[in-house]
């Protein structure tokens, strides 16, 4: 996943979700019927002022069917002009956890759950074909692996005491603010971070709401970095199919992610990475600070990697 570089200023942002659930034989996926277009396609609609993509998609899913989803692989960005502007959707493969009442409307009258095949003779638009067809290249059960830089937390050389308890600056706070709402999206049920204070008051707002406890783990800090440690809390992860974030440092996070891509690589796996959705990870060299990776896996095998700002 590279970064998505510079989007025209007049770019109309959106977001949704192919939604699948589990059902004998097949998964399923939801398709929503538009009363406005008479038309069947997938959850989406555009992103408020200052909303984080991530939060867009899982807001018009439950908006428009009710559902509560988490979220996979990203699948590629659609993109086409719209009233004369362009226009990108950003969307993922997402898996229904939670079905909520839905009351039909004028943005949305009809959800329907149906096997893939029918669902691609119902769609209206070759764009969403083509998702169902990405959808159905991997299985659509992964686990998410989070790799976190931690947020900003000001200048190294303005800080008088110990480097590790440098503290995130307001904008750093603002970063962990916005991790700890989009971070569910993936729902980890396992935090691992670095000691350095900016590192565990980057998950520290996740924890809060999601009632996880942080786990120390020095190994991923700077000063006690040990690269062979990181890569066994790496491979634990991979074949636990226990979804993990771990929150690191820039000079750490590189090396780990290239040690699980040339692990992939040495075992015939091939990351899957399309469009990036929101930049800064993966290929990238050091990542930004408050940014973070997702690896997803199945069966111990890595199969996409997508990266994302806060």
């Amino acid at each position: 996943m590279t970064d998505r570089g510079r989007e025209p200023d007049d770019l109309i942002r959106a977001a949704g979700a192919l939604v699948w659930r589990d059902s004998p034989g097949a998964p399923e996926v939801a398709i929503v019927h538009r009363p406005a277009y008479d038309d069947w396609s997938f959850p989406k609609g555009k992103l408020k002022r200052g909303e984080h993509v991530i939060a867009a998609a899982l807001r018009e899913v439950t908006e428009e069917t009710g559902l509560t989803v988490e979220l996979g692989r990203s699948l590629p960005p659609s993109r086409y002009v719209h009233r004369g502007r362009p226009k990108r959707v950003d969307h993922w493969v997402a898996r229904m956890v939670a079905e909520g009442p839905f009351t039909a409307n004028d943005e949305v009258d009809e959800v329907l759950w149906l096997p893939a095949a029918e669902a691609a003779r119902r769609l209206s638009y070759e764009a969403d074909a083509a998702l169902l067809r990405a959808f159905g290249a991997v299985s659509p059960a992964t686990t998410p692996l989070v790799l976190v830089r931690h947020a900003l937390a000001g200048s190294r050389r303005d800080w008088k005491g110990d480097d590790d308890d440098r503290p995130l600056d307001k904008h750093g706070r603002r970063q962990a603010e916005t991790l700890a709402a989009v971070l569910g999206a993936f729902g980890p049920e396992e935090l691992v971070t670095s000691p350095s204070v900016r590192c565990v008051r980057t998950l520290q707002p996740y924890a809060e709401r999601s009632g996880l406890p942080i786990r120390l783990e020095p190994a991923l800090s700077e000063g006690r970095y040990d690269p062979d440690a990181c890569l066994r809390l790496a491979a634990e992860a991979l074949t636990s199919q226990r979804p993990v974030a771990l929150c690191g440092h820039g000079k750490i996070l590189p090396e780990l992610i290239s040690g699980i891509v040339d692990a992939a690589a040495a075992a015939g796996d091939r990351l899957g990475a399309g469009d990036a959705v929101a930049g800064g990870g993966l290929g990238d060299g050091k990542p930004r600070k408050g940014a973070f990776t997702v690896l997803h896996h199945t069966g111990g095998r890595v199969v996409a990697a997508d990266s994302y700002l806060t």
